[in-house]
């Protein structure tokens, strides 16, 4: 049976137990169920059901679903809480998922959520202001302290005997962290590593020192890089002095991949980024985030009216004026494809500032091959089929193929240059993108095919 199909036959039977108010049947069943199934069907509730099904929830269960609801639905229930309630929704959440919580909430929700914790936790309170001066979109942000270290100079016995006594409580237990009687960082040991040695082996003989680590002020951006070029499970964070603070899972750096890739074409579509969903973003919300990049571009199209009245003249000439489209078209389509593959490049990795003149050199030969291929096609092209216009068809079919060359030549270095330029003074190189790249080219496009024109028609 298809899934999706099964999840909505179960989502149909957790409906019609809710409507029969068999909530002890229901429990089972939704104790049965994945986290994230439960937090989509109770997406799908009324304000009353997912307050009904979260309090019917086991607690360990409830505080997973929880962590998988939108923030919206998570503020509601938070609101219709008792001081217990909050109180034992925090007991069970990790400490990074508590503080995601807290900073998408409004503020009275924090002050009631930090009135709870001072009572009950005033030690967790301490740890969640201490993340919340981290700076946004830095290491220390995402970071858990939910993490297993030892000691460099136990034993087998006495790792395994610590992971057994507090790692049921701790996000992952994969990884081991050593460190040394001032909590800084000597190395990590796997979990497998430990089961397969003999009890009386000391940790720092069996660690493994070779480290990748961060920073807490480090950019989340660097973070995910790392991530993806070492294929890491979590990823150890430390403080100035070089002390363990806490580490960064795998699955909170998915979240960040994905926040990072839409900001990126947001930006590359001339969007400002914003921290909503589209279904969710008010009209006026979408129309500002549209408005100034839009602003912008016309300011600059402004430019494309000024070099059509420069030509005024060769304006005169139909024909020319009937490749103007293919001209402009094509230096945009050919900079966009140079600036994504580039950016994209960048993002992952796989270029840097230093590969300047490697880039231009290639894109100068891909340059050179297309605009050479596409001057020659169009030039047989015009001279076929516009052998029976005004002016000569040869000059025109020349004027048209020479233009696309220098197009294509100008697009693709344009295109390939600009995300690194930007790169190296500190602008995000996803602004360097498609809408920005063609009004660019446009211009100088135009300016080279109509001086062209004037030039090999004596205009």
């Amino acid at each position: 049976m298809n899934e999706d199909l099964r999840i909505r036959e179960k989502y149909e039977e957790i409906r019609n137990l809710l409507n029969e108010k068999e909530y002890r049947a229901l429990r089972g069943m939704l104790n049965d169920m994945l986290p994230y199934d439960i937090s989509v069907f109770m997406s799908e509730s009324q304000a009353k059901e997912r307050a009904l099904i979260y309090r019917i929830l086991s607690k360990e269960l409830a505080a997973e679903v929880f962590a998988y609801l939108d923030g919206d639905i998570q503020h509601q229930l938070i609101s219709s809480f008792s001081e217990a309630e909050i109180a034992s929704v925090l007991d069970e959440l990790f400490l990074d998922d508590t503080v995601d919580f807290l900073e998408e909430m409004p503020a009275y929700i924090v002050d009631k959520v930090l009135k709870v914790l001072s009572k009950t936790r005033p030690e967790t309170r301490q740890m969640i202001n201490m993340f919340l001066k981290y700076p946004f979109d830095s290491a220390g942000s995402i970071m858990t302290i939910e993490y297993v270290s030892v000691n460099q100079n136990y034993t087998v016995e006495d790792a395994i005997s610590k992971i057994r006594r507090v790692g049921l409580n701790k996000e992952t237990v994969y990884t081991i962290y050593v460190t040394n009687e001032n909590r800084i960082l000597e190395g990590v040991v796997s979990l497998r590593k430990l089961l397969f040695a003999n009890n009386g082996d000391i940790i720092g003989h069996l660690m493994d020192s070779n480290l990748i680590y961060a920073y807490t002020n480090d950019d989340q951006e660097k973070i995910s890089a790392l991530f993806r070029k070492y294929g890491l499970l979590s990823l150890p964070i430390l403080d100035k002095e070089n002390r363990l603070v806490g580490i960064v899972t795998v699955d909170d750096i998915v979240d960040v991949i994905e926040e990072e890739n839409t900001e990126d074409f947001e930006k590359m579509a001339a969007l400002r980024p914003s921290e909503k969903t589209y279904l969710k973003s008010s009209v006026w919300d979408l129309a500002k985030n549209r408005l100034l990049w839009l602003l912008v571009l016309m300011a600059s199209g402004m430019l494309i009216g000024l070099i059509l009245g420069a030509f005024e003249k060769a304006l005169v000439v139909g024909s020319l004026v009937v490749f103007m489209p293919m001209i402009t078209g094509t230096g945009g389509n050919a900079g966009s494809q140079a600036s994504t593959l580039v950016i994209r490049g960048m993002a992952l990795g796989e270029i840097s500032s230093k590969d300047y003149a490697k880039v231009l050199w290639k894109e100068l030969r891909v340059a050179l091959s297309i605009g050479i291929i596409l001057g020659a096609f169009n030039f047989v092209r015009i001279v076929i089929q516009y052998r029976n216009i005004e002016q000569d068809p040869v000059k025109i079919a020349f004027i048209v193929a020479i233009s696309l060359v220098f197009t294509v030549v100008a697009a693709k270095i344009t295109g390939g240059m600009l995300p690194m330029l930007a790169k190296k003074i500190k602008v995000d190189p996803a602004l360097m993108a498609a809408p920005l790249i063609s009004t660019i080219l446009d211009a100088v496009g135009l300016v080279f095919y109509f001086g062209m024109a004037t030039l090999v028609l004596g205009l």
